[in-house]
């Protein structure tokens, strides 16, 4: 009797969390991600105002709900003296989301260069990766097929891993969504880390 009320106490006021980490270099579009991420899946959550986005110093945190997923976003400063501290925050991920500024081609070298350090990292071994090309609404941006060559010798570094490089649009919500929902199911199907159970709020 206890089992059956405690699993009915779990389905009815817990939800499995996950938290996922937001990374790139400063000026990818990471918060604008994270805001427009807040905005399409939290129904009461206005959201700030796009343009009075600044460079994140430290780190900003948002939790979104799909179904019974609660994801718990840490969105890291960029800046090369903050990537040092990302790795602080590997052990308790269950995703990477990983964002490119894919109008910057001066930047893409440094870019592919902070990826490649994060893939290789064993404390995120088999974690999934989401790739999302940001700023495909300008005329000029590098395609997905530009950015995959770029990043062509991090493929074997993957390893055995869910990735994902997806075009996105933080600024028109463009591809928000879907990657969203994509990070949601390799998470959960993720047994290597399970999720945190907390409370609904």
């Amino acid at each position: 009797m206890y089992t059956l009320l405690s699993g009915l106490y779990k389905y009815m006021f817990q939800k499995d969390e996950y938290c996922i980490l937001i990374l790139g270099l400063d000026n990818a579009g990471k918060t604008t991600f994270l805001e427009q991420s807040k905005t399409r899946f939290n129904k009461n959550y206005k959201g700030m105002s796009l343009s009075k986005i600044t460079t994140t110093v430290g780190l900003n945190i948002g939790t979104v709900d799909v179904g019974k997923a609660r994801l718990m976003f840490w969105d890291l400063g960029g800046q090369e003296e903050l990537q040092s501290l990302w790795d602080k925050y590997y052990a308790e991920c269950h995703g990477v989301i990983y964002v490119i500024d894919s109008t910057d081609e001066e930047r893409l070298a440094e870019s592919k260069q902070a990826f490649e350090k994060v893939v290789t990292s064993e404390a995120l071994c088999g974690v999934p990766v989401l790739v999302l090309a940001n700023k495909q609404d300008v005329e000029t941006c590098l395609s997905i097929p530009d950015i995959k060559t770029a990043f062509s010798d991090c493929t074997g570094k993957i390893g055995r891993r869910d990735c994902l490089t997806q075009a996105c649009s933080a600024l028109t919500g463009k591809g928000v969504r879907e990657g969203i929902e994509w990070m949601v199911k390799c998470v959960i199907r993720n047994v290597h880390r399970p999720p945190r159970q907390r409370d609904i709020t």
